[in-house]
């Protein structure tokens, strides 16, 4: 089986060094770049299957490269920052970041991060084997849990692999209220179950998504504050 490739770009070289080594140690084949413009120009070549991409960096910073990055790829991105700014790391989530971490961070801190945020993309991709009937429609949405796609008004749209996770979730729910919780725990982990921001942000670019192709008064994401998310079942 081949290792699984991680791009890391940070404009500091020993930390280039040092977490590339680490990381290649546990599996990894380890793609290591100085800024956001070399990762955007050696992407197809490098075709990664995680990024981790660093902020502060000269020139263009790692909000405007993953901005850029989201119009063409889903690849999962975990953003990292010197800064515990929470508006920063609302911003990262928004602009389609996967997870964020501060530095100074442990070695045990980053593998658990790129363990779980592989492990949320790999366990997508293995739906292929799901039966074909694992498609679920309501009103103009369709999921497709065997092939791991989503359409909205016969349009498809793309969802990160976290992205993806939630809506799967909800939609194995339909017409339930799933729990703040648990969509926490099962989509980012039990260590993120406080976390509410990284659940707000998530099933708020779903519905931007959606609403992206079909506008109209149905919500097919259900609010329940302070308790959770409903994927709502509507008939045609």
């Amino acid at each position: 089986m081949n290792a699984q490739k991680i791009c890391f770009v940070d404009d500091e070289p020993k930390i280039l060094r040092f977490v590339a080594a680490n990381l290649k140690s546990i599996g990894y084949e380890v793609f290591t770049m100085s800024s956001g413009e070399e990762l955007l120009e050696k992407f197809d070549l490098v075709s990664p299957d995680l990024i981790l991409l660093d902020i502060m960096m000269p020139a263009q910073d790692g909000f405007l490269i993953l901005e850029k990055l989201r119009k063409f790829s889903n690849v999962p991105v975990i953003m990292l920052t010197a800064r515990s700014n929470s508006k920063d790391k609302v911003h990262g989530l928004n602009v389609g970041a996967d997870d964020y971490l501060t530095k100074p961070f442990s070695l045990d801190e980053l593998f658990a991060r790129v363990n779980a945020v592989l492990r949320r993309s790999q366990s997508n991709s293995a739906n292929s084997n799901l039966v074909e009937s694992s498609v679920i429609h309501t009103g103009e949405l369709v999921i497709d849990l065997g092939r791991v796609r989503c359409w909205i008004n016969d349009e498809e749209f793309k969802l990160t692999p976290t992205e993806y996770s939630l809506m799967k979730i909800l939609a194995l729910n339909l017409d339930k209220v799933v729990q703040h919780e648990t969509l926490l725990s099962e989509v980012w982990g039990p260590q993120y179950r406080d976390d509410i921001d990284y659940l707000r942000v998530g099933i708020a670019r779903i519905r931007a998504k959606i609403k992206k192709i079909i506008q109209n008064e149905e919500e097919y994401i259900v609010t329940y504050p302070g308790l959770g998310y409903m994927l709502k079942n509507i008939q045609k």
